[in-house]
Order: C-alpha cells, then structure tokens, then sequence
C-alpha cells in the first residue's frame, strides 16, 4: 500500500470485541477479522469510532492493532487510527502504530480545544512527515468540533500529506464538493487531480456517494454484514444501479438495529456500537456483547429487536 496506489472499496471500521471484564478478547478478534476478510473487504481499519478507540487504554490499542496485523497477514491493507487530542499525542499513537505493522494511518485534526485550520494543516503536515506511512484525514466533526473544508484537503492532498480521507461528517452536499474539489469521476479542468481517495463513513448513502465518485465506504455496519457492502460496491462499480439500490435498501433496513437501545436510558453511540457488537454474538463472531464503559450496556429486549433486524436481512434463518 502507497499513497501513489488509492484505496478504494470497502474498509471495515473493525469492532473490537471485549470479555465481561472489559479486556480485549482476542480470540473473537481473531474470529472476525476472518468474518469481514472472508467477506471480501478491501482493507481493514482497526481503532476507529467503532473499534471505541476513544474508550480504549493505549495497552488496550496495542494490543487490538496487533492482533488485527498479525491475523490479516498481509491479505488486506490495515489502516490503523491513531486518533487523540493533539499533535505530540497522535505521533506516540502513530509510532507505535508503524511498529505493529499497520499499512497505513488515520488522524482526525486535533480536538478538546478548537483548531484554526492553519494549526490543523500543520497537525497533518508534522504527522506525515514523522512518520512515513500514508495517512488519512477523519473528518468527524461532531466530536472533532472542525469541519475540514474542501480547500484545506486539496491542499494536503497536492503537498502529499494526505492520501486520502474518512468523510463522516453528516453532510452529503460537503462529500459532493470534495468529490469535485478533488477531481470528481472524470478530474479536474486545471489539471491531473492527485492520487486520493475519498470515503463515505455513511452505510446509509453508499450507492449515490460512489455514483457521484467516491472510491469507497468505511461502514459501521461493515462489521456485521462486510459482504452486503462488498455486493453493493460492486454491482456501482459493475454499473448494475437497479441492484445496488435493492442491495442498500436491503442494508438501510439492517441498520435500524442502532437504535435497539432506548433513547431514554443510553447514547446513540451505546446502542450503536451494543447493536453492532449482539449483532456478530448472535452470529457467533463474538463471545460477549460488551461495550467499553462508561457505555451502558444493551438489556435483553433491545437484543431481541438487534436479532429480528439479523433474521429480517436474511443474515439469521427465519423461525
């Protein structure tokens, strides 16, 4: 993997599994990189939102990377997120993620205080240049609290610090105007657009964000059914439009599963992430349905709706 050679396809957010205690279980990490690489992703990206990387010590980060690393075994790239508040932060993550083997890194711009965009150019700049590995942009403004503009990315991508970029903003019309910003499916009137790959972290909009040029999908839901995307992104790419909007129809009705969990008792991230991880126990990818606390965890109904959405998709038989 380079950042001459962009990434495209579908590329997990891998969940990672915890045991009634909290530690990493790495038996069932084991397990479900097998599910998502049998699934046929194109790569792999450990310690995301849906890995709770956030919710992880950095024992717990090391010890999910490496396992991710050693049971792909090369097969598929691994991105790895070293995601964390500021720059001297990030580059401990970064570093220690290069030793275990990731392929690749991916870095939001630094949070908890708000960043000018010169400071977060700066971010990605020194990040790139301590640490030679390709590295992707997270747009995530809902917990970084900064939009990355258009403008901000085509200059990282053109200076070569970025390879590519997460979109997870929420904002279909922002993902448009990147996608042209950066050459759109046919490039740009000025000039070659740089080698750069642009991702949706929407699982809802997959179908109309590679029609309108994206290379890929990083999808939450990835986790619990990576061969539903893998279709979806092929038959886009196969110019089958009638199919892949049966095939995203049939996933928007499968992540009804997030909001199993009562709005009145937990986060949306809680249920979420709860739905995701009952989801592959049910499965039999994972032993346990724990969530990293202060989560709370998903009570017996909640699963009950988690399992009916799993039989609904055909991913469970129908009783």
């Amino acid at each position: 993997m380079s950042s001459s050679q962009p990434l495209r396809g579908v590329v997990p957010p891998v969940c990672t599994p915890l045991d009634a205690s909290g530690d990493v279980d790495t038996v069932s990490l084991t397990r479900h990189v097998e599910h998502l690489v049998s699934g046929g992703v194109h790569g792999l990206f450990a310690l995301g939102s849906s890995s709770e990387v956030a919710f992880l010590t950095d024992r717990q980060r090391d010890v999910t990377l490496r396992t991710v690393v050693e049971t792909v075994a090369g097969r598929v790239p691994v991105l790895a997120g070293v995601i964390d508040t500021t720059t001297p932060r990030v580059l401990v993550h970064a570093e220690a993620a290069r030793d275990a083997g990731a392929d690749a890194l991916v870095a939001t711009a630094p949070f908890y205080a708000r960043t000018h965009p010169v400071e977060i150019a700066h971010h990605f700049r020194t990040l790139r240049s301590r640490v030679d590995l390709p590295l992707y942009a997270y747009d995530l403004p809902v917990s970084v609290h900064s939009k990355l503009s258009p403008a901000l990315v085509r200059a990282l991508a053109e200076d070569g610090t970025l390879a590519g970029l997460k979109d997870s903003s929420g904002d279909e019309g922002g993902l448009r105007r990147l996608i042209v910003e950066l050459g759109g499916r046919h490039g740009r009137a000025d000039g070659p657009a740089p080698a750069f790959s642009i991702l949706t972290g929407s699982e809802l909009t997959v179908d109309a964000a590679l029609l309108a040029g994206a290379d890929g999908v990083v999808p939450g839901l990835g986790n619990v059914d990576p061969a539903g995307y893998v279709r979806l992104y092929d038959a886009v790419r196969g110019g089958d439009f009638d199919g892949a909007v049966k095939e995203q129809e049939r996933l928007v009705e499968l992540f009804g599963m997030v909001d199993a969990g009562p709005e009145g008792e937990m986060g949306r991230n809680s249920s979420a992430i709860g739905a995701f991880k009952h989801a592959l126990r049910l499965l039999g990818v994972f032993a346990e349905g724990t969530t990293a606390a202060p989560q709370v965890q998903l009570g017996d109904a909640s699963v009950a709706l988690v399992e009916e959405r799993l039989r609904c998709a055909g991913l469970l038989p129908v009783r």
